[in-house]
């Protein structure tokens, strides 16, 4: 894929790797980028070739510091696509997975692009924070305060939202917002094996156990999220690499995973 302004897109191996491309900027991000990682996220969705992403930023310095303030003063366009900030933060229906890639400044959107993303390494040089309070705002749009409600423990969670502090890497490991620190120059190799230990399984299993595990943790009852009618896990179980994998492991050989 080629043609953006605003993102950097390489396909290869069945990885889609995007780069938020305004370095000048520390990669923060205006309406036409947001509409064009729409349009990226949309290609992934639909691309049968391409199972895993990883999003990340160009240059050492920033991954994302969220909104572009002084283009939304001179402007006052605060327009975003379905998707969300980035395309990504009120996209509920992907299924398959994203890796966030941190490289460096994680801020505002930043933070929310990496809670949208279902895995985050970070650079051993990234920081973290939900800054907004700090200009007299909330990280109301991109789901951060809901996400991060369900997936740390509140008074983690309390204390960035709260306070708009910066957090290094380290921290934002402990309190799990992201997986794994990495040294900053092996932070694209560590996300690509990643990527690869993800691609070792059936795409459509993964697929459903993402809709699986993000769909079921709104249902109250521990019986009726298991006993529900989930769609990628039916497809899966109808699919030929249901059949594919015990028919490899019965042979002693690696799966070929078609995605069909």
């Amino acid at each position: 894929m080629s043609g953006f302004d605003y993102c950097i897109v390489e396909r290869r191996d069945h990885i889609l790797t995007i780069t938020l491309n305004r370095p000048e900027v520390l990669n923060a991000m205006n309406p036409g980028a947001h509409f064009e990682l729409q349009e990226i996220f949309d290609f992934y969705a639909t691309d049968p070739e391409m199972n895993v992403a990883i999003i990340t930023g160009a240059g050492d310095r920033a991954f994302c510091v969220g909104t572009d303030l002084k283009e939304l003063a001179l402007t006052g366009d605060h327009r975003k696509p379905p998707g969300g900030f980035c395309g990504i933060t009120t996209r509920f229906n992907l299924l398959k997975p994203v890796i966030a890639a941190v490289n460096g400044l994680c801020l505002g959107g930043g933070t929310e692009i990496v809670a949208a993303c279902d895995l985050a390494i970070a650079s051993d040089r990234a920081e973290f924070g939900l800054v907004e309070p700090l200009v007299g705002l909330a990280a109301l749009g991109g789901g951060a305060l809901q996400r991060l409600a369900r997936e740390m423990p509140m008074k983690d969670a309390m204390r960035l939202v709260l306070t708009g502090k910066r957090i290094d890497a380290h921290e934002a490991r402990r309190i799990s917002l992201i997986n794994e620190v990495v040294p900053h120059e092996d932070l694209l190799p560590a996300a690509r094996l990643l990527a690869q230990e993800i691609l070792a399984c059936a795409p459509l299993a993964v697929q459903a156990s993402k809709q699986v595990m993000l769909q079921s943790r709104d249902i109250p009852s521990m019986e009726d999220s298991m006993t529900r009618a989930y769609d990628a896990a039916e497809k899966m179980l109808a699919s030929q690499d249901a059949k594919e994998g015990p028919l490899a492991f019965s042979e002693k050989r690696k799966p070929r995973w078609t995605g069909r």
